[in-house]
């Protein structure tokens, strides 16, 4: 795959919703992010530096933002299955995009301190 439009069309159009929903959010709040498939995966990074990734699977959507970014948001994550440095949001829940938001906006701000 070659670009993440193509990477979503492989999903359910359920599936497609939430993706491209993630897809514009990050857009959206980085603009000025690049995008790429890396892991096999939309994957999105700011002053050469990982912000985001996402990736559809049968039951879940899995969101990786490292694992400063979900250590600051433990609380709020708690609820979901997690690994170092992912977050597992079931297909048969509602997507929580107020929190990945959050999140994002996070990864940006950790992001440009780095570079100051």
């Amino acid at each position: 795959m070659n670009s993440i439009p193509e990477y979503i069309s492989q999903f359910p159009e359920s599936t497609q919703i939430i993706l491209n929903k993630l897809y514009v959010l990050v857009k959206a709040l980085a603009p000025e992010s690049e995008e790429s498939i890396s892991y096999a995966m939309p994957a999105f990074k700011l002053q050469n530096k990982p912000l985001i990734y996402f990736a559809g699977y049968e039951h879940h959507i899995g969101v990786y933002a490292t694992p400063s970014a979900h250590t600051h948001f433990d609380k709020q994550l708690s609820r979901y299955k997690q690994g170092k440095g992912s977050v597992q949001f079931p297909l048969d829940k509602p997507i929580p995009y107020d929190l990945i938001e959050n999140i994002i906006q996070f990864k940006i701000q950790e992001l440009q301190k780095g570079q100051k």
